[in-house]
């Protein structure tokens, strides 16, 4: 394969290079309030064009199947919003013995709490040719699911309340999520010819926008005092993260795909992204709305700041291998159906 080829081929992977070294140079232009307009263009336009994007493309039939898939909705969202902050509980009560932090440590519980993002997963599915309706319909669920539960959860964990404003972040979740997707749908049914016939580029499409929520993150990100902790802290943190990250990934995989499961290889992508990633579109307001008045509250967020540009990072680096891994399994899978019985 020739050097142009190859760039073609992972021009995402390079894209997402560039994007971050642009972020780190130039952090003011991608923050909130900044040229780009992030609170907009970000949380409202960029989130809206992903799920119009993906109720275009995907066959109505398609997520009329996926709603009806109650045993992996039950995984993920059981799997999010009650393994997932359990298990980091118990792996804190060791990581208190250690010199870190103790408002990074209870940070990082906050992010067990969060509901699964509502763009990420689905994208990275997408990339990988798993079930994109699977993820769709559970991002959306687990981020209507997590208003309620994500208090109730750090009230649990972490002993703080406060009122949250369920209408309006259900209203903003309502106008993102569930009206482009309809939207989508909708002007499928009069351009499906069209949509067959051309093939536009969507999934390009997506990526892009994706690349200009990991720019605007990495922004924040840069940009936010907090970050200039103690770097051996900080280091502690990240691989802390990419630890859990790895962890839950692969414990979704094996639980997935072991005998009997009843689990497709494209259900098993969906499965592994929207049951380990978590939203900073809707954890960093609630944060703010629950934790309001705290001091601590930039250490707090800190965790939350490196977990999602790290969940991306490492689905966008995984996507060649779980693509490789479904691949095979789909021609195990015809080669054992051609074998004579």
């Amino acid at each position: 394969m020739g050097l142009l080829a190859r760039l073609r081929k992972e021009w995402f992977i390079i894209g997402i290079v560039l994007v971050i070294l642009s972020a780190k140079l130039q952090p003011s232009v991608g923050v909130k309030g900044g040229p780009l307009r992030p609170e907009i263009t970000v949380a409202y336009v960029a989130v809206s064009l992903i799920f119009f994007n993906s109720g275009l493309s995907l066959k109505t039939e398609e997520l009329t199947s996926a709603l009806l898939h109650v045993r992996l909705h039950l995984f993920v969202q059981s799997f999010t919003l009650v393994f997932f902050p359990l298990a980091v509980w118990t792996l804190l009560r060791v990581l208190e013995l250690t010199t870190i932090d103790q408002w990074l440590l209870r940070g990082l519980q906050t992010v067990s709490c969060m509901p699964p993002p509502v763009s990420s997963a689905v994208i990275l599915t997408k990339a990988v040719g798993g079930n994109e309706a699977a993820a769709i319909f559970n991002s959306a669920f687990g981020s209507f699911l997590g208003i309620v539960v994500t208090p109730v959860l750090l009230l649990l964990f972490l002993g703080s309340s406060s009122s949250v404003p369920f209408s309006s972040i259900f209203s903003q979740l309502f106008m993102t999520v569930v009206v482009p997707l309809v939207l989508g749908q909708v002007c499928r049914r009069f351009l499906r010819e069209l949509l067959e016939r051309r093939k536009p580029p969507l999934g390009a499409v997506s990526s892009c926008v994706l690349l200009m929520i990991i720019y605007t993150t990495f922004c924040d990100t840069f940009s936010n005092p907090s970050m200039e902790l103690d770097p051996s802290s900080l280091l502690l943190l990240v691989l802390i993260i990419f630890s859990i990250q790895i962890s839950f990934m692969l414990l979704t995989f094996a639980f997935s795909t072991r005998s009997g499961s009843g689990f497709s290889p494209a259900d098993t992508v969906a499965i592994m992204f929207c049951s380990t990633h978590k939203s900073l579109t809707l954890g960093i307001p609630m944060l703010k709305i629950v934790f309001e008045g705290y001091e601590h509250l930039s250490l707090i967020s800190v965790p939350l700041l490196i977990y999602h540009p790290a969940q991306i990072l490492l689905g966008s680096v995984l996507v060649p291998s779980i693509r490789g891994w479904m691949t095979s399994r789909h021609k195990a899978v015809k080669l054992s159906a051609l074998q004579p019985v």
